[in-house]
Order: structure tokens, then C-alpha cells, then sequence
């Protein structure tokens, strides 16, 4: 009696196990509708980004969106004035339809917004004056594709240029080479058109974050390393980091490799 017990609990134990594998093996196009936590209704133009397989998209009229998922991949959501919000894929999104996901309306304390933060006379001559000048300069050096910003015109900004290219190892490997596998989804969101376009209209470094799984201040060192200019690192829009992170990874490349 006992040894039956032990194979029908054994049988049982490997049908779960047969079962769990089965289930975190799904994988295919996945349907879910967004909304308002407040109100409930459907939420239009909501990005939705698949941290995993690095492809994205928006909700339609209805708040519907279609990704590419699978089981265990984690959703990233986020859309203008709401709390942005990580959503892990499991088995029931695929088996059942009619998935909602809320997303939390957030309340921003309105500050003293200055229109004029400059003294304008209204002649140009003196206002042109009165502008603050950008004093960043970019170099470009013979065999590299891009230019560099080496801050302000001095023989030192050439200096610092030249020490980020023939010395990369000092300055690049330990930022690249910790995570080079985030580094290498940086092509497939170039590629992406929503991703593209989502990055396109954010200054929080938030998405490129979560994409990257590197935290700001690493995203503010690769760009100093790479000789970026501090008014580019902060007025550039995501999009523009995130292609000036890809330049500057494609020549680090280059450069290990040599």
C-alpha cells in the first residue's frame, strides 16, 4: 500500500512539475486593456514597453494594446502625468481575456513658473547680449564617426578628449563591461519605433533606466567619460542619450577589441 502511495504521490509531484514548466513556457501575442485607477476609463496613447524582449507599443482609442510577451516578462507602462508602473506577464493574461491594467494618476505641486527668467529690453542688440552662450565645443578626431564635446575651448578640453580615445580602458571598460548584456539591447531600441518615439518626449531618464537596468548617475558617468557636455547631459532629451550611450558603446567596442 505504501509503495502505491509513493508512485501516485510521485506521479502527482511530476504532473505539477510538468505543469509549471508548460505554463512559464507561454509565449505569443498578448491583448490587455489599460485604464484610470480613479476614474476606470480606458486610457489612450499609454506606452507599453516588454523590458525583455525590448519592443514596445501604445494603446489604441479603447485602451487596448497587442505586445509580443511571455510569461514572467516584465511590462513597463507609463504615460504623461500618471505614475509609471512594472507589470510581471503570468499565465492567466494568456488563458483569460479582458486583462486591465490601472495606472495611478499623480498630483504635482504646481511651483512659480518665471516667463521671463531673462531682463529683455525688446532691442536686439542689447538682449542678444543678455542670452547665456553655450561654451561647449565638440572635436572630431580622423577614423571615428562622431565628434566629441570636450567642454570649453582649451587646450585642456583637447587633452581630455584625446585621454577618453586612447585611453579607454581607465575610463570606459568598468562602466560598459559590468553590464553587457543591457548594453547590447541598446541596437534593438534603436530600432524600435515606439520606443523611438516614446524616448522622443521624456527628460526623466526613467524608461532608459528601466531598459538599461542602470541606475541615473551611471547613464550622467558614461556620457562624462565619453566627454559629453554637462548642458547636453542635462537638456538632452531621452532619445538623444540614448543614442549618444549607443555611439559612444559602438566605439568602446571598437576600441577593446583593438
Amino acid at each position: 500500500m505504501r509503495k502505491v502511495l509513493l508512485i501516485f504521490f510521485s506521479f502527482i509531484s511530476f504532473f505539477c512539475l510538468a505543469q509549471n514548466e508548460e505554463d512559464t513556457s507561454i509565449e505569443g501575442e498578448l491583448t490587455a486593456t489599460v485604464i484610470n485607477a480613479q476614474s476606470s476609463f480606458p486610457m489612450e496613447s499609454v506606452h507599453v514597453i516588454n523590458l525583455n524582449k525590448v519592443v514596445g507599443t501604445i494603446t489604441d482609442q479603447k485602451g487596448k494594446f497587442t505586445l509580443r510577451a511571455a510569461v514572467n516578462d516584465t511590462l513597463y507602462l507609463s504615460f504623461l502625468g500618471f505614475k509609471s508602473q512594472k507589470v510581471r506577464v503570468t499565465n492567466d493574461m494568456f488563458k483569460f481575456e479582458g486583462t486591465e491594467i490601472a495606472l495611478t494618476e499623480l498630483a504635482y505641486a504646481l511651483e512659480e513658473v518665471i516667463v521671463r527668467p531673462y531682463q529683455l529690453t525688446g532691442y536686439l542688440e542689447i538682449d542678444v547680449k543678455n542670452l547665456p552662450v553655450n561654451n561647449a565645443y565638440q572635436y572630431s578626431i580622423s577614423g571615428l564617426q562622431r565628434s566629441y564635446e570636450g567642454g570649453s575651448k582649451n587646450p585642456s578640453a583637447v587633452t581630455k578628449v584625446l585621454g577618453a580615445i586612447l585611453n579607454p580602458a581607465d575610463l570606459l571598460r568598468n562602466l560598459f563591461g559590468k553590464k553587457p548584456k543591457q548594453m547590447r539591447k541598446l541596437r534593438q531600441m534603436k530600432e524600435d519605433e515606439d520606443i523611438r518615439n516614446l524616448l522622443a518626449s521624456k527628460f526623466d531618464r526613467e524608461t532608459l533606466t528601466e531598459l538599461l537596468q542602470i541606475e541615473k548617475v551611471d547613464i550622467q558617468d558614461i556620457l562624462n567619460n565619453c566627454n559629453y557636455s554637462k548642458s547636453f547631459i542635462t537638456t538632452a532629451n531621452d532619445l538623444q542619450i540614448l543614442d549618444a550611450i549607443s555611439s559612444c558603446y559602438e566605439e568602446y567596442k571598437v576600441l577593446n577589441r583593438r
